[in-house]
């Protein structure tokens, strides 16, 4: 029967079809695709119920599962409204797929085995030859996870892939991403996330005993304490963590950036300026890729998101901050949807000349021919000095006891939002605590704060912003957070609730240990005065007239990082409760020792 043919797609043995769902205008099939070594995984595909002659596929692939109605959901709206034949996929291991799921399963070596790249290409070799209606081509996206399983699309890709967006996909997961930013563990998250994935085939939620988590994780004590007590011991990601404290090669081989030697797909690289979980990665897969993209096909977009925050909603908002416009459905209109019609579709122009950034405080969207911008930035530094001040004005004391002093105490941290902390997962708070009004901690003694005069006129930072602190400890090993503050008129008529608001634009933790290398821990001479760099990261942001700029320095940040034992160990995951101890801790503001953050000031 060629007309049941032409609606349905071959059946062969690997194929099941499920009862065609018309929402959207589209009716949905499942499929179990083969694999090279046998595995089949589990696979949606939707075709447009009326036909639109040969479309491209569009896929996801991801380790979450899919809900009823996804392609009805704003993220693929649009994109569903364009005409595609779209494929949704669950990787090995997960839900109904075969095979066992490994987390962030390494890229294959001498193109030998399987990974999650070869699995792309025999699923889009598969869809090629079973699903009739097709043009030839394929285009691939996905945020966080399953912007990392793009990312693998692309270092071996099927010939038919011609275009993908990486979103939010981690890069390095010691450096900068879910698990450890500069060597600190990302400890909430990271138990919690490998709970999740790691105890089934679908996902599951850590059961606290307590709402306040902050109470739970001080509770647990040190590292240490989670084999045996919690079962973390039989959780793979758990037991890499515990054996691989430092960069090694189980870390440096996970790290996406040494395998993109090639800018071989068109990829439009999606990041949000407030994502809690993977910034640096897509802005570390963007910055490698411009070093090899010799045929222009790496781009960049990034918005007042938190992680994901692009893919549902408005976008107008993100906790308390208002944007004055939807910037997510800009994004998935203007720029999402055009970018692929652009390359499977032969249709529309570019979206992207090379990068778009949206500029928070100004709130609009620009263009630019290269990120970060060089025409018209002047590297300008703000320093710290006595009496809580910043300025751009040199320290010019000579002594070297112009300092600021607090004590941290591991056994009373600084939490990282403001109690009662819940679970990550599924709680709403862990989405917005990067945008939380810092006054919460503003008043603590184990916080230090320097703020500016009032701004005369509006400075935009534009580009990579970087600390330099110098500073000195009473113990062996600590941490070192630092963070940029927009801080609001106290009178502010447009939003009287937001007067005086301390909105965080930038910030980064650093493991004292991990100071002259993340491969090979050293301890810090007690009372020894020595500088530690932060990379704040990338920002477009405008303080505004009538605004204050402020920093804050801290030690803790719990429990979003787990706590430095703040006397230096072997390995902080083995650490008994006894290692954990209070030091004192300076922060120095003299000529010598000017600590300041080099911010990238365009000039008007």
């Amino acid at each position: 029967m060629p007309g049941v043919r032409l609606q349905l797609f071959v059946v062969i043995a690997c194929l099941t079809l499920c009862a065609c769902q018309r929402n959207s205008g589209y009716r949905k099939n499942e499929a179990m695709i083969p694999m090279r070594d046998g595995i089949r995984l589990q696979t949606e595909i939707y075709v447009p119920n009326i036909p639109r002659g040969p479309l491209p596929f569009l896929i996801q692939r991801t380790p979450y599962g899919w809900a009823d109605g996804v392609i009805q959901g704003d993220y693929l709206k649009d994109l569903a409204a364009e005409g595609y034949i779209i494929v949704l996929q669950n990787i090995r291991g997960r839900f109904k797929s075969e095979g066992q799921f490994v987390m962030f399963r390494l890229p294959r070596e001498n193109n030998v085995g399987i990974d999650e790249g070869t699995d792309t290409y025999d699923t889009i070799e598969w869809l090629l030859k079973n699903v009739p209606g097709n043009n030839g081509r394929a285009g691939q996206l996905g945020i966080s996870y399953g912007g990392w399983l793009t990312v693998m699309a692309t270092l071996d890709p099927h010939p038919a892939l011609k275009a993908v967006s990486e979103q939010a996909s981690p890069a390095d997961q010691f450096l900068g991403d879910d698990f450890h930013h500069n060597g600190a563990f990302r400890l909430s998250y990271g138990l919690e996330y490998a709970f999740r994935m790691e105890t089934g085939k679908t996902n599951a939620f850590f059961q606290f005993d307590t709402y306040d988590t902050f109470d739970w994780y001080l509770r647990l004590g040190a590292l240490s304490n989670v084999v045996g007590r919690y079962d973390g011991v039989k959780l793979p990601s758990w037991m890499a963590f515990v054996e691989h404290p430092n960069y090694d090669a189980f870390w440096q081989k996970q790290a996406v950036t040494g395998y993109l030697t090639q800018a071989k797909i068109p990829n439009l690289n999606v990041a949000g300026w407030w994502d809690q979980e993977d910034f640096y990665g897509p802005m570390k897969i963007y910055e490698t890729l411009e070093k090899v993209d010799t045929n222009r096909r790496n781009f960049l977009v990034v918005g007042p998101w938190n992680h994901g925050g692009w893919g549902g909603g408005p976008g107008r908002k993100l906790g308390k901050i208002d944007f004055a416009s939807d910037t997510g459905v800009y994004f998935r209109e203007k720029i999402q949807a055009p970018w692929f019609a652009y390359w499977l579709k032969d249709k529309g122009t570019l979206p992207v000349e090379k990068a778009v950034t949206f500029q928070t405080g100004t709130n609009r969207w620009e263009s630019h021919a290269q990120w970060p911008p060089r025409e018209n930035i002047s590297a300008r530094k703000l320093y710290f000095h006595d009496s809580g001040r910043l300025s751009f004005d040199a320290p010019a004391a000579e002594s070297d006891t112009q300092f600021d002093v607090y004590i941290s105490d591991p056994a009373h941290p600084v939490p990282y939002r403001p109690r009662p902390i819940e679970a990550t997962y599924p709680e709403p708070g862990w989405r917005t605590w990067l945008v939380e009004d810092q006054r919460f901690v503003a008043d603590r003694p184990d916080v230090l704060s320097w703020q500016s005069e009032t701004l005369g006129g509006d400075l935009t930072v534009t580009g990579d912003i970087v600390a330099h602190l110098f500073a000195a400890t009473s113990g062996s090993d600590s941490d070192w957070i630092v963070k940029l503050i927009d801080v609001y008129p106290s009178q502010y008529p447009a939003a009287p609730r937001m007067g005086g608001y301390q909105l965080m634009i930038a910030d980064e933790v650093l493991r004292a240990r991990f100071r002259n290398g993340f491969e090979r821990p050293e301890p810090v001479v007690p009372g020894a005065v020595e500088e530690y760099t932060l990379d704040l990261h990338a920002n477009n942001h405008t303080f505004l007239k009538g605004h204050r700029l402020m920093v804050q320095v801290q030690s803790t940040w719990f429990p979003v990082i787990d706590r430095n034992p703040q006397t230096f160990v072997e390995n902080i995951w083995t650490a008994a409760d006894g290692a954990y101890q209070a030091a004192m801790q300076r922060v120095y503001r003299s000529k010598r020792y000017a600590s300041h953050v080099e911010l990238p000031v365009l000039v008007r």
